[in-house]
């Protein structure tokens, strides 16, 4: 399993451009759909606590990945999957290749241009599929759109993403309260009935 666990991360660190957002449709594409290591509500927690944790993404949701399947070892694995094959890809751009021939290279300079676009929709699709798995329909869609459009204002007050998690928080326990109480309510009633 903990041969697994690395060749798994290892392909996926080894053919993806744009950071952890990219590599989020990749890993939920082998963890929860191809291997079924994992069930998709699992993984959105998972890539949830990998976020609040400081570090690059794609290690983090590695490691907690690899923690949840295989505790330490797991973990191990797993972030050594994801390291390797970008060590060694970057040692051999610098080994071979230097800051001008990135620059002034056309065919570099081509191949990172028809890279981009790409980049965008693997950073895109989690956006697509958390949202499913999360139930937010069209109607709350609303949220997630403001929400980004007040970060993305660069007003001083408002475009900090730590405001949002912190009220997103808060506004989830409320939630989870209230539905508890009304869920209690409920029973109470159905017992007084009896």
């Amino acid at each position: 399993m903990y041969w697994t666990l690395f060749l798994t991360f290892a392909k996926i660190g080894a053919f993806t451009f744009g950071g952890g957002w990219a590599m989020i449709s990749l890993i939920e594409r082998e963890v929860v759909d191809k291997r079924k290591w994992l069930e998709r509500t699992e993984f959105l927690d998972l890539l949830a606590v990998a976020q609040s944790l400081p570090g690059i993404l794609a290690v983090n949701i590695s490691v907690v990945v690899g923690d949840k399947l295989r505790s330490l070892k797991g973990a191990i694995a797993a972030a050594l999957g994801t390291i390797t094959p970008c060590f060694f890809i970057i040692l051999l751009i610098a080994m071979f290749l230097t800051p001008e021939m990135i620059t002034t290279n056309p065919t570099i300079t081509a191949i990172f241009k028809g890279i981009r676009p790409v980049v965008v929709a693997l950073i895109l699709a989690p956006v697509f599929t958390t949202a499913k798995a999360s139930n937010i329909g069209w109607k709350m869609a609303w949220i997630p759109a403001g929400v980004a459009l007040l970060i993305w204002s660069k007003w001083p007050v408002v475009s900090n993403p730590i405001l949002y998690i912190v009220i997103g928080g808060l506004a989830g326990y409320l939630h989870a309260v209230r539905s508890h109480k009304a869920v209690a309510g409920n029973n109470d009633e159905r017992r007084g009935t009896n």
